[in-house]
């Protein structure tokens, strides 16, 4: 039976502005902060509540042949093992988090529509099978995941658990391409796609965040601002033995070979950056041509986690 639809995102956002940067208490969505790993002054509501942004439990799939998307469409690619899916940025808008399993795993395909981020994390052991939701809070304008079974609260780019009784656990990451529909369906023709029949009444071909990426202005405060790049320049965020580095679209459009790769050493190890102008996406790729795992996301959201990250320089 599929739910009423809810107001759009974008508005309940906006009207939480004037109470997001409340005072800091102990407990808040009904999650206990105490002992958190970031400062509780900084965890903000988002406007919905706990759940109010429903995660999809049980994913429905079509073909390629079936998906009703343009070419440019957004979509988050996972393929592990012999299995490719595509996650349409347009869902993922309405709901962020989609509990998976491929090839025997399970998988958590997370998106947060304010920082531009999309990561997959292998479910942990020890939060079962019960998945994760949408906190309704925020950090450095981040989503706040949480997992059913202990109720922590995780912070998708750091990747970890940030308090309750998972708080220090590490997401181990699964790699992801934020691409177009095109490029995805040419790289992998037999990809499965997310349905829209999730189960809730959505209006997935609206965008509840129409226009925010164009607008210099954030909605939500972040811990640390660096103003070397436009607050909502696409970068590729990596993080390699302790060392983060941004590759800022607009430097990979003059550092790029023909081929469109660039070479370059973080943390002693050696890597090719892959960029596609036309499909507005980077990957990472180890030596031998292993996917890394990079985080395509917003300069701001990047820089706000990692404020010493090196940056791609063009000599």
């Amino acid at each position: 039976m599929k739910r009423r639809c809810v107001p759009s995102l974008l508005s309940a956002l906006v009207l939480s502005c004037a109470w997001g940067s409340a005072v800091a208490a102990p407990l808040r969505n009904g999650f206990d902060l105490a002992g958190a790993t970031i400062p509780i002054d900084a965890i903000e509501r988002g406007g919905p509540p706990k759940d109010g942004i429903p995660a999809i439990d049980r994913p429905r799939f079509v073909d390629a042949q079936r998906a009703r998307l343009n070419d440019d469409d957004r979509v988050l690619g996972v393929a592990v093992g012999g299995l490719a899916r595509a996650y349409p940025v347009r869902i993922m808008n309405w709901h962020e988090v989609v509990n998976d399993r491929l090839e025997g795993r399970g998988v958590v395909v997370t998106y947060c529509p304010l920082c531009g981020t999309g990561m997959a994390f292998e479910q942990p052991a020890r939060t079962g099978e019960s998945g994760f939701g949408v906190s309704g809070l925020l950090y450095n304008s981040d989503v706040l995941l949480y997992d059913r079974a202990t109720q922590s609260l995780w912070s998708q780019i750091l990747s970890s658990a940030v308090s309750g009784a998972m708080k220090g656990t590490t997401l181990r990451q699964v790699p992801l391409a934020h691409t177009s529909w095109a490029d995805w369906r040419r790289r992998h023709p037999t990809t499965e796609v997310l349905s829209t029949e999730t189960g809730f009444e959505r209006d997935y071909a609206h965008d509840p965040y129409a226009g925010y990426d164009s607008v210099q202005r954030l909605m939500f405060d972040v811990q640390h601002r660096d103003d070397r790049f436009p607050l909502k320049e696409w970068v590729l965020g990596l993080r390699i033995g302790g060392v983060s580095k941004a590759y800022p679209f607009s430097v990979l459009e003059r550092a790029v070979d023909r081929q469109g790769e660039l070479g370059d050493t973080v943390a002693g190890q050696r890597l090719r950056i892959r960029y596609d102008r036309q499909h507005r996406t980077a990957e990472a790729f180890d030596a031998e041509g292993k996917p890394l795992n990079g985080t395509m996301a917003f300069w701001f959201a990047w820089v706000a986690f990692h404020p010493r990250t090196e940056v791609l320089r063009v000599r």
